[in-house]
């Protein structure tokens, strides 16, 4: 059991990279993002993001006594997470303007890719930067301070997105 919770917690292996770990374990947020896009259900997607914070910080917190270490680097699961966070005020903004849910397509076409490329960017910059509060909320113990600090980062990303976007 504590190979499948290492297996989950270090993002399928993306998490043992020798480079940038962190980086790596992200970009494994896009196909997430993707899935929880498929079946077009606003609710859905909603449900799923709090689900899987939720299940972040169960894991986080099992691999973290696993490995005897507090965060450790090799653990992407909150960064993977965090990634559909980072999209969930520009989706809600096209929800609530289009009244459907839209095409995972859209983010990724040829009008759109610069924006998402930007997310994910945005998203490295607060996650590595840790502006006030995200820093100091690693210091909540457990499964919580690992993953609070990547979902925290991803409001961050939804402020300067929602700024773009009015």
């Amino acid at each position: 059991m504590d190979r499948f919770i290492l297996l989950i917690a270090q993002g399928l292996g993306t998490g043992r990279s020798p480079v940038a770990p962190g980086t790596v374990g992200t970009l494994l947020g896009l196909p997430l993002f993707i899935l929880l896009l498929l079946p077009g259900s606003f609710a859905f997607f909603v449900g799923s993001l709090l689900l899987f914070s939720a299940a972040s910080v169960w894991f986080c917190g099992r691999a973290e006594t696993i490995l005897g270490l507090r965060d450790p680097g090799s653990i992407v699961i909150d960064e993977i997470v965090a990634v559909p966070l980072c999209f969930a005020g520009w989706v809600s903004s096209l929800y609530f303007t289009n009244g459907t849910m839209p095409e995972w397509s859209f983010f990724f076409g040829e009008s759109t890719w610069h924006w998402s490329l930007g997310i994910v960017l945005l998203f490295r910059l607060f996650d590595i930067a840790k502006p006030w509060p995200v820093g100091p909320s690693q210091a909540l113990s457990g499964g919580w301070g690992v993953t609070i600090d990547d979902l925290l980062a991803a409001l961050y990303v939804n402020l300067v997105m929602l700024f773009f976007l009015a």
